[in-house]
């Protein structure tokens, strides 16, 4: 008998069966006054949870598209963009911001460290900004900026637009645009969310609408605000077709959120991933991301030494668990494991067992059950 297989890489993340039944619901007109409401309630939801005082848009793409969205309604070809990169995709902004012909700078952080606000702030008063853009949790490193310092360096620039990168982070890690002064917020529906890929969801305050209204005619179609605010208005108007069944899914996520309350989801994230990390190190797994700015949502193990890259994400596939590797100069270095959304201390359990069966196998004097029991104590104490 095969075990049945957890799905534990980064994203996409467990969907749980009530989000797959709404998936699997027989599609109605998007015109239908039944769909017309629950988006329109979808809508309300992201915007009061994240308290948002402006828009927030729902499309049917992905959170590269949000990404491309965030940067499109905000700049203008020339325009100066200050990126913060914590690894491979922060750097994704670099190749956006090419194409589209920004002025920017980046300010970077070694892979496994954080740019800190101190130096964001000593950046931003050499020069004036169009906006800035932070990516909350890079899942490439497993690192988390510091948000709550950067919110507070944020609000005393008041002409440059924060844009935060919240693909790995949105209802995993907590974020509020009000309390952290951002202005664009955008996410995935694969990842803390717990629902299928296919989603792109963004957040834009009332600074942020004021920018777009600002650059008045732009060249992107498809992405641009303007297309999309009456939709987000009126859930019953038309632009292009929205994805039914996976608004259903987010639906049934939100109702789950709400009836865990988004604080408790914050603080079941922190404690699961604390002990689940505290589990890695005990059985020599140790994070790239310093302990400090350590996400969580996800974690990023290196490999102890005697231990192979394919081998071990082979056999741990084989007992039931899929986890993702690691990327750029960390390829085959380490493993991404996530620990966000649906994935529960049943999920974070197996998937430690699992993993103490393979290096049991791989390292000959490798004491078993180090990992469960550092889980254990940790959740317990």
């Amino acid at each position: 008998m095969k075990n049945h297989k957890l799905l534990m890489i980064p994203g996409p993340t467990p969907v749980v069966r009530s989000i797959q039944d709404q998936m699997g619901r027989e599609t109605i007109a998007f015109g239908d006054k039944r769909f017309v409401e629950d988006f329109r309630e979808v809508i309300q939801d992201l915007k009061e949870l994240w308290n948002c005082d402006g828009k927030v848009f729902v499309v049917a793409a992905t959170g590269t598209f949000a990404m491309e969205m965030a940067l499109a309604n905000s700049l203008k070809a020339g325009d100066s963009l200050l990126i913060v990169s914590n690894g491979f995709f922060g750097d994704r902004f670099i190749e956006i911001a090419e194409r589209k012909g920004y002025a920017y700078d980046v300010i970077s952080a070694p892979w496994g460290e954080a740019v800190s606000a101190k130096d964001l702030e000593a950046k931003l008063q050499e020069k004036t900004y169009a906006a800035v853009t932070v990516t909350h949790v890079d899942t490439s490193t497993g690192v988390c900026a510091p948000i709550d310092e950067i919110g507070e360096v944020m609000k005393n620039f008041p002409d440059t637009l924060y844009i935060l990168d919240g693909v790995c982070s949105a209802a995993g890690e907590e974020i509020y645009l009000d309390k952290h002064h951002v202005d664009v917020f955008f996410t995935g529906s694969q990842k803390a969310f717990g629902v299928a890929p296919g989603l792109a969801i963004l957040w834009a305050n009332q600074t942020a609408l004021q920018r777009r209204e600002s650059l008045g005619t732009i060249s992107e179609y498809y992405c641009d605000y303007k297309k999309w605010e009456p939709i987000m208005d009126d859930t019953g108007k038309y632009f292009a077709t929205p994805a039914v069944n996976l608004i259903w899914a987010l639906q049934e996520s939100l109702k789950i959120i709400k009836e865990e309350g988004i604080e408790n989801r914050y603080a079941r994230h922190r404690k699961n991933a604390r002990a689940f990390q505290a589990a890695l190190e005990a059985m020599d797994l140790i994070p790239l991301a310093k302990a400090e700015v350590r996400a969580t949502t996800l974690s990023n193990p290196l490999y102890p030494e005697g231990v192979e890259d394919v081998a071990f994400r082979t056999k741990l596939e084989e007992k039931g668990v899929q986890v993702a590797g690691g990327l750029a100069a960390y390829a085959g270095k380490m493993f991404r494991i996530g620990h966000m959304g649906n994935a529960d201390e049943h999920y974070l359990l197996s998937s430690l067992g699992a993993i103490e069966k393979v290096l049991f196998e791989l390292k000959e004097d490798y004491e078993i059950g180090k990992g469960v029991t550092t889980f254990l104590k940790e959740l317990m104490g």
